[in-house]
Parts: C-alpha cells; structure tokens; sequence
C-alpha cells in the first residue's frame, strides 16, 4: 500500500526553496536538505566563483565578436550590440571588458609614404652588379690601350734602333742575308736581280730616301714594294713576307719597309732585289748598291 506524504512534510524535509544563484552556485539538490548556516557560509565563495566565470565566458565572446566585426568608432554603441547578442553585462562589482581595436592605429608619415615606390632588394643587387661590369669593362679596355700604346712604342724604338743600327757608318744595311743569285742568265732564262737567302721576317731597309709608288699583291712575286728615289731611279723588293708601308708614303733612307718572305714563285725564303732607270730598264743590282754603300 503505497505512502502519501503531505506538502507541509515534503516541504519541511527539503528547506526553503532555493533562488537561482543559488541554484547556479550548486547549492541544493532534489535529494538533499542544507542547512542555514551551511548554506550561508557556502554561498559568497560560489557566487564569486560563479560570477568570474561567466566574466570570462563574456569576455572571450566579446573578443570573438570584435574580431569579427568591423571596427567601430562608438565603443559604447559596440557594448550595447555585444550585449544584446550575449545578454546582460556581469554585475557590477565584475571589471568592464575592454574591447581593443581590431587594427593598431598606423601612424600617419606611414601613411603618407605608403604610396611611395618600395626598393625591390633583387633590382638593387642587379644595379650593382651592372655597374661593377661597366667598371671593369672600362678597366679592361683602359688596361687593352695602354698595351697597345706600349707595343706600338716599343715597335718604334725597335724600328729606330734597326735603322740607326743599318746606317752605323754612312751606310745601309738593306738586308742580312746571303747572295744565293745574281743578276744575268739563269735555268735558260734571264734573271733580272739579285736574290738574298734569309729568314722569313728579317727586316728589310730601303737603301735610300725615296716614295713608296707601290705596295701589296704583284704577279710572280706575290708580294711587293716598289719605291722611286731622287735620281728618278726605282728599287723593287720582291717575295715579301709583309709590307710596312703604304703608297704614296716617302720614306727615309735605312727605313723598315717590309719584311723578307717566300710569296709567289719562290723556291725559299729570300729577298729578289731590282733597280730600273728612270726610263724602266732593269739593270745589275749590285753596282748600284755598292756605289751608294748599301751592304747586304
């Protein structure tokens, strides 16, 4: 047979009833009975310990909702929407929460240099590297010139001293070789000069002053040059390696004016040597030299 219990009874078993901090502190149960005191030294610890948190729990909201939101210049207007999405504000005695702006304030000389064009760190290192380039590209050529300058110096001192070196005397060495033909029948034909064996490259000096009349390729000897003197007469230096001078360029007795060679129809390195008269006859080389000195 099933008890019935009283409301006056039930009532007295379980206390007074509970307000909802209470309620949300912990304190009570549907089966257990709290007594005054318990209840009122319990309460202050669970009411703070309750109050923070939900602070807390606001607090991170707030913070959410800020990063979320665009940032407003009105932080009141922003305490009033936060709290109607979140509830009320935690009760007084609970510290405000302070809501940051979502963006620092940026200064405002960064502003105004923020349409300025920034380096790029690569462009600065290639503009380095172009002038350093340039720099010693300029060097190079500078350093390529005084070369030059001191080869074609030395070239001068070296054609100087030949010259001094082949008039020693009052007379010019024309050539330093060996006679290897005269002037005169020759293998059934006539040999209209004097032929000098010597080194492909030895210097050959113009016996007397005169004008180069000409200078480069020749049927049969290749390479020649061909120079008038004073007295109308015309030398001509055959089989030659390379020429040193130009037409129409005069030229000072002992000068350098080519080089000795195996151009054309040659059998060896030498220097074929011819003297005309000013009319164009060929005649013996050799007592022309010798009357003017010329050693060979």
């Amino acid at each position: 047979m099933a008890r019935h219990r009283s409301p006056q009874g039930r009532r007295a078993h379980l206390g007074p009833p509970l307000s909802a901090a209470m309620a949300a502190a912990g304190v009570g149960g549907a089966h257990r009975s709290i007594s005054v005191p318990q209840l009122s030294s319990s309460l202050p610890a669970r009411f703070v310990a309750t109050v923070v948190t939900g602070g807390a729990l606001a607090a991170t909201a707030q913070h959410a909702l800020a990063e979320t939101l665009p940032a407003a210049a009105d932080t009141a207007a922003l305490r009033v929407a936060v709290e109607e999405m979140i509830g009320p504000r935690a009760p007084a005695d609970v510290a405000d929460v302070v809501i940051a702006p979502a963006v620092a304030p940026v200064a405002p000389e960064v502003v105004a240099s923020a349409d300025l064009p920034l380096a790029d760190a690569a462009s600065l290192v290639k503009a380095a590297d172009l002038q350093r380039a340039a720099a010693e590209a300029a060097a190079a050529a500078a350093a390529e010139a005084a070369r030059a300058a001191e080869q074609a110096r030395l070239a001068e001192e070296a054609r100087v001293a030949e010259q001094a070196k082949a008039t020693a005397g009052g007379a010019v060495q024309m050539v330093t070789g060996r006679v290897t033909s005269g002037f005169g029948s020759r293998w059934g034909r006539a040999h209209q000069g004097l032929d000098i064996a010597a080194p492909i490259g030895t210097p050959i000096h113009v016996p007397l002053a005169g004008t180069v009349i000409d200078s480069g390729p020749a049927s049969g000897f290749g390479q020649w040059v061909r120079v008038r003197h004073a007295d109308g007469m015309v030398t001509v230096y055959g089989h030659i390696n390379r020429s040193h001078v130009k037409k129409g360029q005069e030229v000072a007795a002992g000068e350098v004016i080519a080089e000795v060679g195996n151009r054309g129809r040659s059998t060896g390195p030498h220097l074929h040597i011819e003297v005309h008269t000013a009319s164009g006859k060929k005649i013996n080389p050799r007592p022309w030299l010798d009357e003017h000195g010329v050693r060979f």
